[in-house]
């Protein structure tokens, strides 16, 4: 048995031609969606994912403003630049790069930005809304492009054994109350969690988010499990690796996600997705703010 590799990329493809005809439709209207990302400091890896979405936003008809600041930029100089663009009606979506430098507090930037332009899904309004089900909210970019890859494959959810390893705010929780929406059966671990390989062993879809190069091995993950890597990792060689034994993994899983290739392509375009249900969200609220023609 050898699993069928998911190619992120081909989604991702996929997904954005979908997505492409909606910006159409809103152009046709008089709207173009329109991404605002917020970079502090020169992290190189910061830089390239910057790069990668606003290559995304070209290839899909998206307007995007890339806003630069210094590393030692005052805190109180990017709540401005918030601000200005809540209230800017070109910007739908406002993106803040993460990591941020140490000296500004992350969760105070990201909880001024407005909820209708939160299209990273971070701010506790759209966590929120994951908890108690509520369907009109931004989902996190990366989570919802996972699920977007399952449901892409016609992988079934509900009623499934799913196991989450990784517990954090921007994957692991997310990604859990997402699945657990779909009736999956979801238990989250994490890099300490004791004698991981017998929860993993029952998964029959497995999701690895823990940032920890080659954690999952063939041994862990149960034969025909669906195997997706979250992960991504820079080897002192300078190649990429994901959280899971590829190879050996592949040799037992029935589907699997490669890195790079994987669920990276997904996250981009997820924030793409956002981006125009935004501007689609704005355009009604303001159809349903015109005045009635006496």
């Amino acid at each position: 048995m050898s699993a069928k590799i998911i190619d992120g990329n081909a989604v991702a493809r996929h997904v954005r031609g979908e997505w492409k005809k909606r910006v159409e439709t809103l152009k046709a209207q008089g709207v173009t969606p329109g991404l605002a990302v917020i970079i502090v400091g020169d992290n190189p890896a910061s830089r390239v994912y910057v790069r990668n979405k606003v290559r995304a936003c070209a290839e899909v008809g998206l307007h995007s403003e890339t806003h630069e600041f210094p590393a030692t930029a005052a805190e109180q100089s990017i709540a401005t630049r918030i601000a200005e663009l809540n209230q800017n009606p070109k910007i739908h979506g406002i993106l803040v790069q993460l990591p941020l430098p140490g000296h500004l507090e992350t969760r105070r930037l990201l909880g001024m930005i407005s909820i209708e332009k939160d299209v990273d899904g971070f701010h506790l309004y759209n966590v929120g809304g994951l908890v108690v089900g509520e369907n009109n909210i931004f989902p996190p970019c990366t989570p919802y492009g996972v699920q977007r890859l399952l449901e892409y494959e016609k992988i079934p959810i509900e009623g499934q054994n799913v196991v989450v390893v990784g517990a954090s705010n921007v994957v692991g929780k997310p990604m859990a109350l997402m699945l657990m929406a779909k009736d999956a059966t979801v238990s989250i671990c994490h890099i300490k969690t004791r004698d991981l390989a017998q929860y993993t062993i029952l998964a029959d879809i497995l999701i690895v988010a823990a940032g920890c190069p080659g954690l999952i091995t063939a041994p862990m993950v149960k034969r025909g499990a669906v195997v997706i890597d979250v992960g991504i990792n820079r080897l002192p060689d300078g190649t990429l690796a994901g959280d899971v034994d590829f190879e050996g993994v592949r040799a037992k899983a029935s589907f699997i996600t490669p890195v790079p290739g994987g669920v990276g392509p997904m996250t981009v375009t997820m924030l793409i997705c956002n981006t125009v249900a935004a501007a689609e969200r704005n355009a009604a609220r303001n159809v349903e703010k015109a005045p009635v023609p006496a």
